[in-house]
């Protein structure tokens, strides 16, 4: 067992979608679902959408890759990354999700590709 970590799910929000908005839920789902199984296993999960996407609504957004989506959407993921312990990369290809990676691994912070590779902290 080890310590909570505090850990984002980096995985694809746009990528392979067309930014269709079926598809764009789908993949939320996938980090929500993954975000879950991190919480059972006594971690504190975090994904950027969970914090973006009600922004990008208030905000009046009205597409993915609109100049308010742009201004928000990354943004809020690199300063939400600054506070992590960690990132769960998941899914398939995503440039985004790939540059949390790599800014994690600039920053020192741990990085897992599986679920399997979180220690449990409970």
């Amino acid at each position: 067992m080890s310590s909570p970590q505090m850990i984002l799910v980096a995985g694809p929000y746009r990528s392979g979608t067309g930014d269709d908005p079926q598809k764009l839920e789908a993949n939320v789902r996938a980090m929500n679902e993954t975000a879950l199984t991190l919480f059972r296993a006594g971690h504190l999960p975090v994904t950027g959408e969970a914090l973006a996407l009600p922004l990008l609504e208030t905000a009046g957004s009205t597409r993915p890759g609109d100049p308010l989506f742009e201004e928000i959407f990354h943004p809020i993921a690199e300063q939400l990354l600054s506070r992590c312990d960690a990132v769960l990369r998941i899914g398939g290809p995503s440039e985004g999700a790939d540059r949390m990676v790599a800014q994690a691994r600039a920053q020192g912070k741990n990085v897992y590709t599986a679920l399997t590779d979180v220690p449990p902290a409970r």
